[in-house]
């Protein structure tokens, strides 16, 4: 069963899973994006796994994000505190409306930014992470106790958006709080591809 539900500030699409020793997955939309976005994603890499997905907030002309920025890579900071405390009481919430333990978080770019941040403000909001595309969040990121909780990275060798170098400082930074951390670069641009997804499936299955 697949509910679309707006009562609470988020909208957001809830798929209760028939596997009960998968993690939950919180999918986080890109740029543009919404809660049916990566539906089909999740329920290809995460068989059986429930699924949680709220569409961003934040407009930019008619485009939902999750938090707002100021220019391509240039974020605007307080408002992404804001926004992942935010989403942070989200994920709470659904956590007791759903009965579900604490998901892996599943976000592409602008979906994968507000994940890494919830990483670093909020670790203790989520079991683990899929950072696709991701950008590091903070200039300046908060102390976080990540010990032994599992992160995957998947960057694009060719993506326009996120130099090679903020992905790399991404994973050093959640490597230093203490996540595992496997980071992988692809030969590829900022969408997704069949080795995204391989690996994506591959990862999820041990975690």
């Amino acid at each position: 069963m697949t509910a679309t539900t707006t009562d609470t500030d988020f909208i957001h699409v809830f798929e209760p899973g028939s596997d009960p020793a998968r993690r939950p997955l919180l999918l986080l939309h890109g740029t543009g994006g919404d809660e049916r976005d990566l539906l089909s994603l999740g329920r290809t890499v995460a068989p059986g796994a429930s699924l949680l997905s709220p569409r961003g907030k934040v407009l930019e002309g008619a485009a939902p994000r999750f938090f707002r920025r100021l220019a391509e890579g240039v974020f605007d900071e307080a408002d992404l505190k804001r926004r992942t405390d935010e989403l942070a009481e989200f994920v709470l919430w659904a956590g007791e409306r759903y009965g579900l333990p604490a998901p892996i978080a599943l976000g592409f770019s602008n979906g994968a930014n507000i994940a890494a941040a919830i990483l670093q403000q909020r670790p203790e909001i989520l079991a683990g992470a899929v950072l696709l595309r991701a950008m590091t969040p903070f200039s300046e990121p908060p102390r976080a106790a990540l010990t032994g909780k599992p992160v995957l990275i998947l960057s694009g060798a060719l993506d326009p958006i996120v130099p090679k170098a903020n992905a790399e400082a991404l994973a050093g930074q959640l490597g230093a709080s203490g996540a595992v951390v496997e980071h992988h670069v692809l030969p590829a641009g900022h969408g997704l591809g069949q080795g995204d997804i391989d690996l994506l499936g591959g990862w999820l299955a041990r975690n």
